[in-house]
């Protein structure tokens, strides 16, 4: 599949879009003490970046499942998943292509014309 200038600038569009939502997130339902559009995406989530317990992931994962209507597997409260602010980006746009693909009617049967001799 062949990736076009405006599939590129419509993924960028609905990532930043994603993002803002994440900082605003952090912020607001976290206590996270910055600006949202201070945030970096590659600012850990935990440790020396945003600084957050494993209470804040529960309640991080909480808040991304009311704000977004994902539903996280269990296993994604690990790190490895929640490492910083672009990997939760990317955590929802993917549960956002698998709805959309979920959603998809499945594509016809293509007949296939047999030549007569």
């Amino acid at each position: 599949m062949t990736t076009t200038p405006a599939d590129l600038e419509r993924y960028i569009a609905r990532r930043e879009l994603v993002l803002d939502r994440v900082r605003k997130l952090l912020v607001e339902r976290l206590h996270v003490d910055r600006e949202p559009d201070t945030i970096d995406p590659d600012t850990p989530l935990f440790g020396t970046g945003l600084g957050l317990d494993s209470v804040d992931a529960v309640e991080m994962v909480v808040s991304l499942e009311d704000g977004f209507g994902l539903k996280l597997p269990d296993d994604a409260l690990g790190r490895r998943v929640m490492r910083t602010v672009g990997k939760l980006v990317d955590l929802v746009l993917a549960f956002e292509d698998a709805q959309a693909s979920a959603s998809e009617p499945a594509a016809a049967p293509q007949s296939v014309e047999v030549g007569h001799e």
